[in-house]
């Protein structure tokens, strides 16, 4: 016996030393592995279905889970389970698990790009952005099946590892966001993502205001606000003290603490939904580039614009999400919450 205790029989301890009562945390980390092997039959079987030829057309690219189609998009799908069924039947600590089963959840969340036309035309219509029901049904089961998946992984690295530390850089980002003030990170972070959202408007005023996707109407009104607001305003709320706790010139809120969603709900779903989309596209237009099979469609739009647009986008898109972390770190205390890094941080260590 050498006196360290490993996975399981290590006692398991919360933010400030305090032990967690025994069993109760292995417990409640089983039902996000057990909602992932449901999620792996019934979503699973849909895909056989559609793979088999029952699939609709998909438009306006022929698939919902962008670039894969037919078996292609069984796959993951098959690979979640098998995950599944090794986090809930594993009881010790073994890194490439843990490794293979956040790179299945961030591959089925990657698979999503489309979700965000998805979410932006239900939410605002009459812009003419395309609506397709099975299209959507298939973009939200492979997202939620990202998310179990990193639920699970999560779930099996507090059974198994969480008496050990982060890696030291997760700790001290972490630890940096503890006090009252945001750290310079999180800042940069949040001036990055209005930085991005600034330079794709100039980028638009250079081919002209007139060259918009969208047709004339309110539905553009609501759309511009709405695109300021995400690109302005929830950036810097997330880095300075008026997004924590409403001021004095906020009628009836004055003083009061602002809920923690109603920042980090926009800023992880556009952030998320903005890094995938403009990742995924910035990624196919560079290939498009070197290969020289970009289409100039209508010519509206020149290639430099695209190599100013989307990677502004993407800046912004890392920029909120990474603001909305450190927004979470630092707010976690407020509702007497802990804060932990899930997991993730700790794949790296295997003593």
């Amino acid at each position: 016996m050498t006196g360290k205790r490993r996975g399981i029989d290590a006692p398991a301890r919360r933010a400030g030393g305090l032990p967690r009562r025994a069993g109760t945390d292995r417990d409640r980390a089983g039902w996000p592995t057990y909602a992932l092997l449901v999620w792996a039959v019934g979503y699973g079987g849909l895909r056989v279905h559609w793979a088999l030829g029952g699939a609709p057309e998909f438009p306006p690219l022929g698939s919902d889970l962008y670039p894969l189609t037919g078996w292609g998009t069984v796959v993951p799908v098959g690979a979640a389970a098998v995950l599944a069924v090794a986090l809930a039947r594993v009881d010790r600590w073994h890194w490439p698990l843990a490794l293979a089963s956040w790179a299945g959840s961030a591959t089925l969340v990657l698979l999503c790009p489309l979700l965000l036309l998805d979410v932006v035309g239900l939410t605002i219509p009459g812009l003419g952005l395309p609506r397709d029901p099975a299209g959507i049904l298939g973009r939200v089961g492979a997202l939620t099946g990202g998310l179990l998946l990193a639920a699970a992984a999560r779930a099996y690295w507090r059974r198994c590892r969480d008496d050990r530390p982060a890696l030291r850089w997760i700790a001290a980002l972490v630890e940096s966001c503890a006090g009252t003030g945001t750290p310079r990170w999180a800042r940069i972070a949040g001036y990055l993502a209005v930085t991005g959202c600034l330079v794709r408007l100039a980028a638009q005023y250079a081919v002209g205001m007139a060259a918009t996707p969208f047709p004339a109407g309110p539905s553009v009104i609501v759309f511009e606000v709405g695109f300021l607001l995400a690109g302005v305003l929830l950036p810097l709320a997330l880095v300075h003290p008026w997004g924590r706790v409403f001021p004095r010139w906020v009628p009836l809120l004055a003083g009061r603490r602002v809920p923690r969603w109603l920042l980090l709900g926009p800023g992880f779903g556009l952030g998320l939904g903005l890094t995938v989309y403009f990742g995924v596209g910035t990624g196919q237009l560079a290939v498009e580039t070197v290969t020289g099979s970009w289409d100039p469609g209508d010519g509206t739009y020149p290639l430099w614009f695209f190599w100013v647009a989307m990677p502004a986008y993407l800046l912004w898109g890392l920029g909120l999400t990474a603001a909305s972390v450190a927004y979470r770190w630092g707010t976690a205390g407020a509702d007497g919450r802990t804060c932990d890094t899930g997991g993730l941080a700790d794949v790296g260590q295997s003593r």
